[in-house]
């Protein structure tokens, strides 16, 4: 082996693989991936060479994309063996498939097929070689322009060009005929996943810790200055995530994010961490931009966005969208996105935001377009891709039929919200208690209600808790590290003499209280009326405490228990008194 090819792998590809591989007769398929943000798409199609021996798999990176973070840990989940590019230019493969443009492609010495990954081919992105400015309004359209398509030498990069519907064969014609004969409609493979996993929509909403009657408001944001997250434009994000947690009621809203890949990985996720941690702290989550996604999606009510594909695939939906920023420029203004743009509701940055939601929830009718021209063969990508692929590997298709994964159901993530609650409540009756809480609000919360504070133990404020009404935490009942709830909550009661009341969270659905004159109690919410809980249990705990504050006795709970109102759902909590056995 010559010393530049010190990184070259010998099995199951090599100069002399025959003589180590296990398989030395299946061919080789290579997933070109430029970043995280392109690999996503080829994850999707990797399902389609299942259970097929004649296959082996290879993955390799051109090592061109500004946007290389992400990717090791990428290729060590997927675990097929990762070529360098050096070797993969030179390897008798028969197949290729990226789902990106850029780098050497052209190199490639064999079939190359090119996906998109996003909604179509929209946005404009000056290649390497463009003499463009890189301006938005004057570079080429990604993936749908001669500088894209053709190589050096005139003639097309890709041999199959696969788009997802025929406005875009009509663009291409327009744009580059050269490349029309490499087009092939079949549909959207990431789409299709979603729309096979819609029945799951209420089991994405538990995983986000949304409750019945709950509304979920998801974040997206595209990369780039000009986009939801961007400091180019207005600026908006700064001023919105504080306000989304302050101006919207913690038990009616829940607020979640997703964001590009490129924002996740360019910028390190630590760092993203960093930039939104007073957010998270106040209840936001930031969704996984690769493996949760289109789950969160799904989950959502509504979307503030921008114009990248995550904000169409939501409108595609039927789910309404506020764009937060819209930069036309940035768009082929032939592209169905473009109207989408310059239709779609606009936040008003200067305005209340829960009456902008309510409206845009009220009003809404979705636009017939985006669900038309998202894919023209809802479904079919896994059957058309996969004829498209053997064929070019010269190979029959598999009997089975062409099938992609199900979405995979992302783990347990409940807000967590260690910020200080602002909390208004309202007695409405016997037994029953309105409430309304605000995680580190900006301003005093509207309303005429009573107002008290509940602090969870976390926070980062240890002055918040020394004025604290209600102090709050979560865990195990039996987690030895708090001993048991009673001796949580009478510690912590012991720490903060100010505080009436402490509440501590041992499931979704119940909390053991401990009241200053030693009461110790357990709220729990009415198995009868749900099967999955339905709110913050700690919120219980701060109607209980507005019941006391107003003379209340607990006694009168006892016998029907506590009446809890966030917004229009009501809630049934059982109030017990807890038994402590003398060590």
């Amino acid at each position: 082996m010559d010393a530049g090819q010190d990184g070259w792998i010998r099995v199951p590809v090599g100069d002399d693989a025959a003589r180590w591989a296990t398989r030395a007769d299946s061919r080789p398929v290579l997933l070109v991936v430029h970043n995280v943000t392109a690999a996503t798409r080829l994850l999707d199609v990797l399902p389609l060479f299942h259970d097929d021996l004649r296959v082996q798999l290879l993955a390799t990176t051109p090592g061109s994309s500004a946007f290389r973070a992400g990717l090791a840990e990428l290729f060590a989940k997927v675990d097929v063996p990762v070529v360098p590019w050096e070797q993969a230019v030179r390897l008798p493969v028969q197949l290729a498939i990226s789902a990106s443009f850029g780098g050497q492609l052209a190199a490639l010495p064999c079939q190359l097929t090119i996906l998109s990954h996003g909604v179509g081919y929209t946005k404009k992105l000056a290649t390497p070689r463009s003499r463009d400015t890189g301006e938005p309004g004057s570079a080429p359209v990604f993936g749908l322009s001669r500088e894209w398509l053709l190589g050096e030498d005139g003639a097309p990069v890709a041999d199959a060009l696969v788009l997802s519907h025929p406005e875009q064969l009509e663009r291409l014609r327009a744009a580059c005929p050269e490349a029309v004969h490499t087009a092939v409609l079949a549909g959207d493979p990431c789409f299709d996943r979603v729309l096979a996993a819609r029945g799951h929509r209420e089991r994405y909403r538990r995983t986000l810790g949304t409750h019945p009657g709950q509304r979920l408001v998801l974040l997206n944001s595209t990369w780039h200055t000009e986009s939801l997250f961007g400091d180019g434009g207005d600026d908006l994000l700064p001023a919105l995530l504080p306000r989304l947690t302050s101006e919207l009621p913690a038990d009616e809203y829940r607020v979640a994010a997703v964001l590009h890949p490129n924002i996740w990985y360019g910028h390190g996720p630590g760092q993203i961490r960093i930039w939104l941690d007073r957010a998270r702290r106040a209840g936001l989550t930031l969704v996984d931009p690769l493996d949760g996604w289109r789950q969160a999606l799904l989950a959502a009510d509504v979307v503030i966005g921008d114009h990248g594909s995550v904000t169409y695939y939501a409108a595609a939906l039927g789910t309404p969208v506020l764009l937060g920023a819209a930069p036309l420029a940035a768009l082929d203004p032939d592209a169905p996105i473009s109207d989408f743009v310059r239709e779609t509701p606009r936040l008003d940055p200067t305005a209340p935001l829960r009456p902008q939601l309510d409206t845009l929830l009220s009003e809404h009718q979705p636009r017939p377009g985006p669900a038309e021209f998202t894919t023209s063969h809802p479904g079919e990508s896994a059957a058309r891709l996969r004829r498209l692929f053997y064929a070019q590997l010269g190979l029959p298709e598999p009997d089975e039929p062409a099938l992609l994964e199900p979405l995979p159901l992302p783990r347990y993530e409940p807000p967590s919200r260690t910020a200080p609650l602002r909390v208004l409540t309202w007695l409405r009756g016997s037994g029953e208690v309105a409430v309304e809480r605000y995680a580190d609000p900006r301003s005093e919360p509207p309303g005429d209600g009573e107002v008290h504070l509940a602090v969870h133990e976390d926070t980062r404020d240890p002055a918040q808790l020394a004025i604290a009404d209600v102090v709050f935490g979560e865990g195990s009942a039996t987690d030895p590290r708090f001993g048991s709830p009673a001796r949580w909550t009478a510690e912590t009661l012991l720490r903060h003499p100010h505080s009436a009341l402490a509440a501590y969270v041992t499931s979704p659905d119940a909390c053991t209280v401990r009241t200053r004159d030693g009461q110790l109690l357990r709220l729990t919410a009415d198995s009868a009326e749900s099967a999955e809980p339905t709110a913050d249990p700690a919120m219980y705990a701060s109607a209980l405490h507005a019941w006391l504050a107003a003379g209340k006795s607990v006694e009168e709970l006892m016998p029907e228990g506590l009446t809890v109102r966030t917004g229009a759902a009501v809630h049934s909590v059982q109030v017990t008194s807890v038994r402590v056995t003398p060590a």
